[in-house]
């Protein structure tokens, strides 16, 4: 990709395109690591768009934007957990998420954050451990019914050792 990545702090008129954005990354992973029902289960068809609006205004996102469209997003919580992490599928492999990464971490640094902690997918497991993520556990969550795994994982910040926090 040779468009730029802005990083942008979120508007209520991102609402819908990331709502739509988190529905179409959901239902793009591949069938073999989440089933259609698990996925459906996990981003119902439709988006529920007023949900969306008011977590998003609470959550208050980072957003990637090309060519002033919506291209991903993250959430960070005061005590360093990321909440979501999401790329349209549009824009997945082309450095979207690594660039709201890198803006993410440098924030929390800056906010005296010590450590990062994410309940990451399957999918997204290897784009945490990369960034030297530690698993700690692997989870199972059910939604509508529906068993899906995730793993808590977390990084510190302030060079403290994980097992440190237990």
């Amino acid at each position: 990709m040779n468009a730029e990545i802005r990083i942008s702090s979120y508007s209520p008129s991102h609402a819908r395109a990331i709502a739509d954005l988190y529905h179409a990354a959901v239902h793009g992973i591949d069938s073999l690591v989440y089933s259609k029902a698990q996925k459906e289960a996990w981003a119902p068809t439709p988006p529920d768009y007023t949900f969306w609006a008011k977590r998003l205004q609470d959550k208050q996102p980072f957003v990637a934007l090309v060519d002033e469209r919506v291209a991903g997003f993250m959430e960070l919580e005061a005590d360093g957990h990321i909440d979501c992490a999401y790329t349209h599928p549009d824009f997945q492999g082309s450095g979207v998420a690594s660039a709201l990464y890198q803006h993410l971490e440098s924030q929390a640094t800056a906010k005296g954050i010590d450590s990062l902690y994410v309940e990451a997918s399957i999918v997204a497991k290897p784009f945490f451990e990369h960034r030297d993520f530690m698993v700690l556990r692997s989870n199972k969550v059910y939604k509508k019914g529906l068993e899906l795994i995730n793993f808590s994982m977390e990084k510190p910040l302030s060079g403290r050792q994980i097992a440190d926090t237990f």
